[in-house]
């Protein structure tokens, strides 16, 4: 495997992505009864801001930092700041001493978030990010980390004993055809855990493979399938990666109303320079 999350933690895509997933597991918290998330391509669980790579690609400086200190200098609105508070604690927690250098991949954001009688199942493939993120949850009996591929780990590990939960669907998009193979294993899974929240996430260059996406996923005839998409700057075929989708099966029913308020927020803070943000919210089918 080519790609490497350490370039890219803490970007926009992370944050879109994250402020979604840490608002399902706190609606999942509402309930008392036991949920489990599963993380299909987990990565190595925590990631150095101030390393080689990070600091190379300084994407998170236009994504995390800026919330960061938009947040810390009180420039976030009410309704806004508790939407994005669940994030934003579990991001405050890796960094203690009160700066920002650490940023928590999806299964450290996920372990902060468990209660007691929670569980999270971690899956990484790639040895390093699988030795990485073996250490981060060792210790914790809520959480287990898997060295197995993350596709066949969707279905396999579908329905979960505690019948409630979610499936952080992530891949790293090294080939095009990741976005025919997200539809192929929604299938399987949903149809072994038709109550389960699938959360898949998809990065946009340009229109096509999302739109493709899209209609492929509307094939499925799947109940409740809400799109969440930001943009940081105009889509086009040369301008590398300027959006963040995620498609949420069995959605929240607060996450539609959430995402309305939080996007446009997020997208005024991590818009490129001299660019517009935009945003979408809709429903594949409901």
């Amino acid at each position: 495997m080519n790609y490497q999350h350490a370039f890219h933690a803490g970007n926009f895509a992370d944050v879109h992505k994250h402020t979604v997933l840490a608002g399902v597991l706190t609606y999942l918290r509402q309930k008392p009864a036991a949920f489990r998330a599963i993380d299909s391509h987990a990565g190595a669980g925590r990631y150095d801001l101030f390393a080689s790579e990070a600091a190379r690609s300084g994407e998170w400086r236009g994504g995390i930092e800026r919330l960061w200190q938009q947040s810390r200098q009180g420039g976030l609105e009410p309704n806004i700041s508790s939407i994005l508070g669940p994030y934003l604690e579990a991001v405050s927690a890796c960094n203690p001493e009160g700066g920002l250098r650490i940023y928590p991949g999806s299964p450290l954001i996920a372990e902060k978030l468990l209660r007691p009688q929670d569980r999270l199942i971690a899956c990484e493939i790639e040895p390093r990010a699988a030795a990485s993120l073996a250490g981060l949850l060792r210790g914790d009996r809520r959480a287990k980390a898997l060295a197995i591929d993350g596709w066949t780990a969707i279905s396999a590990y579908v329905p979960p004993k505690e019948r409630r939960g979610l499936v952080l669907v992530d891949p790293p998009f090294e080939e095009r055809a990741d976005f025919a193979r997200l539809c192929e294993v929604l299938t399987a899974a949903h149809r072994k855990w038709p109550t389960g929240i699938f959360m898949l996430w998809y990065p946009i260059k340009s229109r096509e493979a999302p739109d493709a996406l899209a209609r492929r996923l509307q094939r499925l005839g799947l109940a409740k399938m809400l799109r969440s998409e930001l943009f940081v700057g105009v889509p086009s075929t040369d301008a590398g990666l300027i959006g963040s989708g995620l498609v949420v099966v069995n959605p929240p029913f607060t996450l539609e109303s959430d995402l309305r308020i939080a996007l446009p927020a997020l997208g005024r803070i991590l818009a490129l320079p001299g660019q517009r943000a935009s945003q979408r919210v809709d429903w594949l089918s409901a």
